[in-house]
Parts: structure tokens; sequence; C-alpha cells
């Protein structure tokens, strides 16, 4: 299914991105890895050894970079098969208590960088799967885009952002270009450095400010960024629309499937009580 299908992957310096290019060049795929951290990225492009990819560090927010880097995907191996948007960010705050710039920050990398990679990318893979038959827009979204959650209102509001954005599209394309599969991804806890990488400004009453939140993070995430870029992959050899990554993303699918309202209460108290 994979063999010489042209991928780009953004957010490919490490975690899920990282795994996802393995896995995909083992497949056979043929790879455009982006990222901002570039040594991160030198050494994706390391551990791929011999197999054909190509690196661009870019600031997925420079839409002009990354336009760019999507054509010369193009002009490097002739096609582009697929996209996966899986650059992203957290700050730690409260709304009330988050900057401007730093809410903005996060709706940009997470949200509006999603949006210019389905721009730059989609004329491409509606070409690529109009000729072979298949092609992929996978858009990372979070179970952060199935519920709110305290001190996290930049990071809720861009995943459930993208979360509407790739329903819309795949409603869209079911008619316009059925061969397109446009699938969006809710990760649970996964082990990754976006916890670890996460700008703390404010906490709630009541949380203890000495926490190391990145280490709690670790404990709880129970799924490895090589199981999540399996399931993603899994994913889009069916052409499913929806992938639900680790025990917690669908614990947290049923409980706001079953409790639509109530559900935020229930994990109210949850969190609430952890904090007192």
């Amino acid at each position: 299914m994979f063999d010489n299908k042209v991928i780009a992957i953004t957010g490919a310096g490490s975690g899920i991105g990282r795994a996802l290019a393995l896995d995909l060049a083992g497949r056979g795929a043929v790879l455009a890895l982006s990222d901002k951290d570039e040594v991160g990225l030198a050494e994706t492009r390391r551990l791929l050894g011999n197999r054909p990819a190509s690196i661009t560090t870019l600031d997925v927010t420079d839409t002009a970079a990354l336009n760019s880097w999507i054509s010369a995907a193009v002009r490097d191996f002739g096609k582009l098969d697929g996209i996966i948007n899986n650059a992203g960010l957290t700050v730690v705050a409260p709304f009330a208590d988050c900057p401007e710039d730093d809410f903005d920050r996060v709706m940009n990398v997470n949200f509006g960088a999603v949006v210019a990679g389905c721009r730059a990318a989609l004329p491409h893979v509606r070409a690529a799967a109009a000729k072979d038959g298949i092609g992929w827009i996978v858009n990372i979204s979070s179970v952060f885009g199935m519920m709110g959650f305290p001190t996290q209102s930049a990071y809720n509001a861009s995943k459930f952002a993208v979360r509407g954005l790739t329903e819309a599209m795949a409603l869209e394309l079911a008619i316009t270009d059925p061969n397109v599969a446009v699938i969006r991804v809710h990760p649970g806890g996964i082990k990754t450095n976006v916890a670890r990488n996460s700008k703390r400004i404010a906490l709630l009453p009541g949380q203890d400010p000495d926490t190391d939140f990145a280490a709690e993070f670790d404990k709880a995430a129970r799924t490895t960024p090589e199981q999540a870029a399996q399931t993603i992959v899994d994913g889009m050899l069916r052409r499913r629309t929806r992938v639900l990554i680790g025990p917690d993303a669908r614990i947290i699918d049923w409980l706001v499937r079953l409790f639509p309202v109530s559900h935020m209460r229930i994990l109210g108290n949850l969190f609430g009580g952890r904090q007192r």
C-alpha cells in the first residue's frame, strides 16, 4: 500500500512524527520530513539510513516556508500522496492568565499550520489519488479535542478546531474526491516531549507549584510513539475517518458519548480532587 508513496510529515524530529517516519519508511514510503528542531530532524534522518527521504527545517507557522517545502517535495519526488499534520505544542495556564501571544502561538502551530498544510498539500494529494486510487490527509487532534481540560484552554481550542476542520473536509472529499482518505487522530497520553517542553505560565488555585507535571504525565502516558504510529498507519491502511490512540482515548470517547453534559462535572470532580 505504501510502496513508493510520497508522504509529508510535520513535527518529524521526535515523538509520533519520528515514529511515523520510521514506520512508513519500513513499508516502502518516500518521505518529506520537516521540523523546527534541526538536531532532532537530523537524528530522524540518520535513523532512516538509506531510505529515501528529504528533511527541511522550518517553523510551520511560516506559511511561505511550509508552501515551499511541499512544492519541493513534489518537485523532488514527482508527486505527493499524503500529508500528516503532526506538529504541535501547548502551554499551561488558565484562560484568564494566558497571555495573548502564548494563546495565539498555540493556535497558530496546532491549527493555523494544519490549515496551511492542508491547503498546500490537497491539490497534489487529489491528483495522486485520482491517478493511483488512494491519498491521505491526516490531521492530529487530541483527546483534548473531545473534552475540555483545566489549564489547557489554548490547546483545547486548537485541537477542537482541528477536529472540526477535519470532519468537514472528510464529508466534502467523500463527495468530490472519494479516493482521498481524510483522517482525524485523537491520541491520549503518549510518551513524547510535548508535556516536558510545554511552557508553564500559571496554575489554578490549589495546584502544587512544585509538582513536576511532565513526570506525572510520563507516569500516566501508557502509549509509546511507536504504538501510536502503528495505530495511525493502520488507520491509513483502512481509510478510517477517525483514529483513537490508547486506552485513555477510548475511555474518554465513551465518557463523552454516554454523558454529553455531565462528563464535565465527572472530570472536574476527578481532577479537582487530585488538585486538593
